[in-house]
């Protein structure tokens, strides 16, 4: 028995990197996952596929979180095909291009905030009055990205550290309707945006991480399969940072 038999998932950018690997355990451990993407279906159709090769339902929506009506539908969509929501997981994300805050286009600063920021808060939104339906759980994506706060970084790192935030008072607002709300903070992970990273930056970024690799996508779903099951059952408003030793 998995520890998330009969339970139903939804995750936003589940198709690919970290939200593919999140998808993939939440299905292994017993969960139908819901599969959000906003570009790449044929990414989360394929993913779909293995969710299915391990006996699971998948169901693959395609919404842009940046837009609150998009998120309702696909929160609303989730319930009516697969029958409920249990756990749902607010993973969506888009790097920010390097900048000093005196250059950073305002553009950019509202593109970025719109989904790793009110992406999140519009999941939440949506999602809430049907986990507190069926005592469910909420998972936030952050990043150590909040807490390194790297120069240059502004837009996405302060979205991040609004997720964190965001975490903690959505974790006091439900937890008295038996809703726990989490948040992994990940390192660096080979996903696309990590990828990146690597390719310019490898020896100096790995030098960081004191147990010498970078993580993998299946390393953010294990945890997210602790903080979504029974086993965390007294664990909430809590921000697990996933990243080999990187923060400390």
């Amino acid at each position: 028995m998995g520890r998330l038999d009969g339970k139903i998932a939804l995750v936003t950018g589940g198709g690919r990197g970290i939200g593919r690997g999140i998808v993939l355990e939440l299905a292994r451990e017993g969960a139908d996952v819901a599969i959000n993407y906003r570009r790449d279906r044929a990414a989360a159709e394929a993913t779909a596929e293995e969710v299915h090769r391990l006996g699971r339902r998948a169901l693959v929506a395609q919404a842009d979180v940046s837009e609150l009506a998009a998120v309702e539908a696909l929160v609303a969509r989730t319930v009516e095909a697969l029958g409920g929501l249990d756990v749902a997981v607010a993973n969506s994300g888009v790097a920010a291009r390097l900048a000093p805050v005196a250059e950073v286009d305002p553009a950019e600063w509202r593109r970025v905030l719109a989904t790793d920021l009110d992406g999140a808060f519009f999941t939440a939104r949506a999602a809430i009055p049907h986990l507190i339906a069926r005592r469910g759980v909420f998972l936030f994506i952050s990043s150590i990205g909040a807490d390194l706060a790297a120069a240059g970084g502004a837009p996405y790192h302060v979205a991040k550290a609004g997720v964190n935030a965001l975490t903690k008072v959505l974790a006091k607002e439900v937890a008295a309707a038996g809703v726990r709300v989490n948040c992994i903070a990940p390192g660096l992970v080979r996903s696309e945006m990590g990828e990146r990273l690597l390719r310019f930056h490898g020896e100096q970024v790995l030098a960081g991480i004191p147990l010498g690799r970078a993580g993998e996508p299946v390393d953010i779903g294990r945890a997210a399969v602790f903080l979504c099951s029974p086993d965390a059952a007294w664990i909430t408003g809590q921000i697990l940072r996933v990243d080999g030793g990187a923060w400390m």
